[in-house]
């Protein structure tokens, strides 16, 4: 019995607020009684005329392209139930316009007026026992657990499948109470009755009206009379309050629609009352917030998705503009957080070396490190990363051979540990959460703790080298300075614990003294791309006192100078320059750094003279989205020598290739941009709302004939803005000087204005030739008397024709109800019925404007007109934009090698991420291996070896075997099991070097 309750159980509690079930039902119950005629019966029924069938084409393309970016997915926040609910309602005003359906017998005006009337009276009836039931509720009469409210939406949704279920059924069954005893002939064909002698199956089968009309007349049919049922059942049905029997005039039977819809309600509320009051049947005995917190521990992790860059709705991304603006117009030149650190470490005579040089790995034989950056984009990659970073050691297969891999003692991550903005929340969820979960910190570790004087280490070590560990050391990036340092500061320089990494690091820059003469510097370029006086002096002087001749530095920085420098033809990092030409002097054999998302390394080709830096590594893969290496395939030089690309992950080739998604995904990586692409659509045409005279397209003989008049049409469209409109001509002059600033300053400024001209020009033509379509399809309705027949109501004066014949109110109820409602009842069905009605009203005011000039429109009647326009515009052109858009980035990226940045961060490229593994040996040389996952699982689930390995309360996770807690769904898919070295070399440690060979050793 459990095991039944487990299956039937919903993921969620109280299932009945889902009602995809019902929805699954009527769904079965259109197709049943859709295809109950018999086939050849329907085929004849369908219409001849192949343009009204092309129109439904048309339109249900259109809108399953702007649908299909939400199909079988949920999006939060919501916006692909918004998406249903906006695509059924304007989908369905539009279709019931088009005559096709009356030919298979469905009548679309029967079923929506019948359908708003419904759905309205539901959710007045609904609304009314919820507020009912929560009002014992709280009265102490039910128990506690149904005290949760639930959803408005849930109550919409489940009053319009009761509405659409009531509609279906009478529309094939009609009202049995008004038809009595009228029988349903059927003609049959004369080869169908040989094959219904035959085959009794197949004769069932083509038969299955046969089966309807008994469905109609037993299962709906009419329930009885109105002198069976209690006097205030019959008030409420019919209003007959002062009649013991049937009122004259009334009909004696009570229509089924009536039965149907009271049966609905009733099953609703019994299932609603049962589960909320007694925890019985399929809801989860369990309170919320407990269910809530079980599922969070064991179902799966609650990663965050890939941030939306393109997203035109996004409160992070306002807030990182916001303090993009703050940070370089308050901390560029007037405020710098790190000469705030370098104050505070001089107030403490002493500390200035103590908190920025740690020494305590230098005396080890070997060591093993790690090297990231750019991580806490996506959840999934994220933690893909940082769970290979926690295994207690990786196998891999390079050559034929197998190498182990250890787990770096030290940690060092290069910059931008967040996106988009350093606030709490992402710090939290997008950075600490992952690592958590690849390597928990200590038991008696508080979250909230405030480290104040680091390092604290753990109970029973006194010194920060008797601690063996892993630790973590980092630097800010551009992101992470946007609020001036202010969450980096709190969340690393005062915390202890990132996951199982122990973090001693007091400062934002820092200096590491590791074995065998090796050091880091971590160096914060802030904001200016350069470190400052302060940072420089303490590093130069560092240099002169402690680093000796034969030793051997590596620079950590967030940005790589070559080749951001060389891309954008610039020179930056001035006093970081000055540092390691004048004096490293040929120490400094490796550069290391992130910010660009992608790894890439180039060494030094030889060549006489001194080798400042022998390496540069950029390796940015730590968890965000995807950069491109093809447009830095030809960087060659830096510092005055030579240098050589022996390593790019992805290749130039798949780089180029991935950026083809430009095309083909933009929409769907990118839904949000729909806000903004759809409103600037509308602008650019909102002016040359409605074109009038189209007599010349409908009416050319042909099809050249019609596409002269209608690219004529266009051309004189684009006339109009630029001579007479003011909003469409505001809106294009705007777009145009946003579009070529957009075109990155590294090419010319002609280049930039011919770019900006020509992408303008497309998004222009094609919103043009959008609105030209959108008035040719109004046209043609109108002309053929679908739209514009009969004013703003047309659809509530039709339902008030067919009311009286198929629900007559011989009583006076309805007026009744109109005088105590003061005229609210009808107004609201009334007006319901128009709002829904978007093409009528479209139509009617267009006719109107085409008669009489716009000046003849109110100022309320211009703007129903335009609102009514823009929701179908909007529909349409928001495919359009995202392919013009995306097509341009291709073109960009792809051909003039500009906007690397922004024709990436939009396919959030989740996948190729990487870290470097570093290894100092015995004899003093430096093993580097770049390890990659070329796919990143989007499925974890609990993993089954950790949660079974026994966990001490005071054991350290990084010695269990299993540290992580998830693993991926597919085991084959796990980044343990597909992890591989994309590059691997040595820098040999030598007592003076200037060459470099060309494999990358030094001699």
């Amino acid at each position: 019995m459990e095991r039944v309750r487990t299956i039937l159980t919903d993921t969620y509690p109280y299932p009945h607020e889902h009602s995809r079930h019902a929805i699954i039902a009527v769904a079965v119950g259109c197709l049943f009684f859709i295809s109950s005629d018999n086939m050849h019966t329907l085929i004849e029924k369908l219409d001849n005329n192949i343009k009204w069938w092309s129109m439904y084409a048309c339109l249900l393309g259109f809108f399953y392209f702007f649908s299909s970016p939400f199909i079988g997915k949920t999006i939060k926040p919501s916006y692909s139930n918004f998406s249903r609910w906006y695509i059924a309602w304007i989908l369905v005003a539009a279709v019931y316009h088009l005559p096709s359906f009356l030919s298979m017998g469905v009548d679309m005006r029967m079923n929506l007026s019948l359908f708003l009337s419904i759905y309205i009276s539901s959710i007045l009836f609904l609304l009314f026992f919820h507020i009912v039931f929560l009002g014992l509720w709280y009265l102490g009469l039910i128990s506690r657990v149904a005290g949760r409210r639930p959803e408005i939406l849930t109550i919409f949704q489940n009053c319009a499948v009761i509405s659409v279920a009531c509609c279906v059924f009478y529309s094939h069954c009609g009202n049995r109470a008004m038809l009595g005893k009228r029988p349903f002939d059927r003609k049959a064909s004369n080869w169908f009755s040989f094959w219904k002698e035959r085959n009794t199956w197949l004769a069932k089968l083509l038969h299955m009206n046969e089966l309807k009309d008994q469905v109609c007349s037993s299962w709906f049919a009419p329930v009885g009379s109105a002198s069976d049922y209690p006097l205030l059942s019959k008030w409420v049905i019919y209003g007959e309050l002062a009649c013991n029997g049937s009122c004259p005039g009334s009909s004696d039977e009570i229509s089924p629609i009536y039965s149907l819809w009271a049966t609905f309600i009733g099953l609703y509320i019994a299932n609603y009352v049962v589960e909320r009051s007694t925890g019985w049947a399929l809801t989860h005995p369990l309170p919320v917030e407990e269910y809530e917190k079980l599922k969070k521990n064991q179902m799966k992790p609650d990663f965050l998705d890939m941030v939306p860059w393109y997203s035109g709705t996004s409160a992070d991304l306002f807030n990182t503009v916001f303090d993009l603006l703050v940070s370089v117009t308050l901390f560029v030149g007037r405020f710098d957080m790190r000469m705030m650190q370098a104050a505070m470490s001089r107030v403490h005579e002493g500390a200035h070396e103590h908190d920025l040089f740690y020494d305590h790995l230098s005396e080890k034989e070997d060591l093993w490190f790690d090297f990231m950056a750019d991580t806490g984009d996506g959840g999934n990659s994220s933690y893909a990363v940082a769970r290979l970073l926690a295994q207690p050691s990786l196998q891999l297969t390079r050559d034929d051979s197998v190498l182990t891999l250890p787990r770096g003692d030290l940690l060092l991550i290069g910059g931008d540990l967040a996106y988009p903005n350093p606030s709490g929340f992402t710090y939290e969820r997008r950075f600490f959460c992952p690592f958590e979960y690849a390597l928990q910190p200590p038991a008696w570790y508080k979250p909230n703790h405030i480290a104040v004087n680091k390092p604290e280490l753990p109970e029973g070590i006194h010194e920060l080298k008797e601690f063996n560990g892993p630790q973590c050391f980092l630097i800010p990036g551009n992101h992470d300075w946007f609020d001036g340092l202010n969450t980096f500061m709190r969340y690393i320089c005062h915390k202890s614990w990132l996951g199982g990494w122990f973090m001693p690091q007091k400062k934002s820059y820092f200096a590491l003294q590791l074995p065998k003469g090796w050091w880091v510097f971590g160096l914060d370029l802030s904001l200016h791309s350069d470190i400052d006086v302060y940072q420089f002096k303490f590093f130069s002087e560092l240099v002169n006192n402690k680093v000796g001749e034969n030793d051997s530095v590596i620079i950590m920085t967030h940005e790589p100078h070559w080749l951001l420098d060389w891309y954008w033809n610039g020179a930056s990092g001035v006093n970081v320059s000055h540092l390691i030409l004048d004096y490293l002097k040929g120490r400094c054999k490796l550069r290391i750094a992130g910010d660009l998302h992608h790894y890439m390394r180039h060494s030094c080709v030889p060549s006489e003279g001194p080798v400042h830096v022998q390496h540069l590594l950029v390796n940015g893969c730590g968890g965000a989205f995807l950069h491109p290496t093809h447009v830095f395939s030809n960087f060659s030089k830096f510092y005055g020598k030579t240098y050589e690309c022996k390593a790019a992950y992805p290749s130039f080739d798949d780089s180029s290739r991935i950026a083809l998604g430009n095309i083909l995904k933009f929409r769907k990586k990118n839904w949000q941009f729909d806000f903004i692409g759809g409103i600037i659509y509308f602008i650019l045409v909102f002016s040359t709302f409605p074109q009038c005279k189209l007599d010349h397209i409908l009416q050319d003989d042909s099809f050249s004939g019609h596409l002269r008049s209608f690219f004529g049409t266009v051309w004189s469209a684009f006339v109009h803005v630029l001579e007479h409109s003011f909003v469409s001509l505001a809106g294009l002059l705007i777009l145009l000087i946003a579009a070529i600033a957009f075109v990155p300053s590294k090419l010319a400024r002609k280049k930039r204005a011919i770019i900006g001209i020509l992408h303008v020009s497309v998004h222009l033509t094609a919103a043009l030739i959008l609105m030209l379509l959108l008035e040719i399809g109004l046209e043609t309705c109108i002309r053929h008397k679908l739209l514009a027949t009969s004013g703003y109501h047309s659809l509530y004066q039709w339902y008030q024709s067919v009311e009286i014949e198929h629900f007559p109110d011989p009583t006076g109820l309805r007026s009744r109800i109109e005088q105590w409602t003061f005229g609210l009842y009808p107004a609201c069905i009334k007006y319901l019925m128009s709002a829904f009605d978007v093409p009528e009203v479209m139509a009617v005011t267009r006719s109107n404007i085409c008669k009489n000039g716009i000046q003849s429109l109110s100022r309320g009647g211009a703007v129903i007109y335009y609102a009514s326009v823009f929701l179908y515009f909007w529909v349409f052109s928001t495919p359009v934009v995202s392919l013009v858009f995306g097509s341009y980035l291709y073109i960009c990226i792809n051909w003039l090698h500009v906007h690397f940045d922004e024709a990436f961060s939009s396919l959030r490229i989740a996948n190729y991420k990487s870290f470097t593994r570093f290894h100092i040996n015995r004899n003093g040389d430096l093993e580097v291996f770049t390890l990659a996952v070329d796919k990143v699982p989007k499925e974890w689930k609990l993993d089954r070896e950790w949660d079974v390995e026994a966990k001490q309360p005071q054991q350290s996770s990084h010695r269990r075997k299993h540290p992580s807690k998830w693993c991926a769904s597919a085991g084959q898919q796990d980044p343990v099991n597909t992890v591989r070295i994309v590059d691997q070399f040595v820098i040999r440690q030598t007592e003076k070097t200037e060459f470099v060979t060309s494999n990358g050793s030094v001699h």
